[in-house]
């Protein structure tokens, strides 16, 4: 059984940072991918927001346009570990951020395969 869970959310003032983890397990290959996803405040009823995703075993990544070039997403395949770098945080990024089991398909992108941490809170100070 898959497993993720996320931590490493907080308060943050605007332009700072924070690194959010996603402890995975259950894998029996590197043939998956994470991605990390948010739902913002207001905005519950509507579907989660990609953030970024990471192929674990290309290490290939995907960035939204919002995440680009303030946003890295690593991975620590010792650590079983998936990070997210936030910086020059915005109040505009506050939300519960969650980590999800995705399938990269080169040529084509990444897929959700539906397995959800339950999510670490980010609050941003302005």
């Amino acid at each position: 059984e898959v497993q993720l869970v996320e931590s490493g959310g907080g308060l943050v003032q605007a332009g700072g940072s924070l690194r959010l983890s996603c402890v995975v397990s259950g894998f029996t290959n590197d043939d998956y991918a994470i991605g990390w996803f948010r739902q913002t405040p207001g905005n519950e009823r509507a579907d989660r927001e990609k953030v970024s995703c990471i192929s674990i075993s290309d290490g290939y990544t995907y960035y939204n346009n919002f995440a680009e070039g303030r946003f890295t997403i690593s991975s620590d395949n010792n650590k079983n570990t998936v990070y997210l770098q936030m910086n020059s945080q915005e109040p505009e990024d506050a939300g519960v951020y969650y980590c999800e089991e995705d399938q990269y398909y080169s040529g084509y992108g990444f897929y959700e395969r539906g397995s959800w941490g339950r999510g670490t809170q980010v609050i941003v100070s302005s």
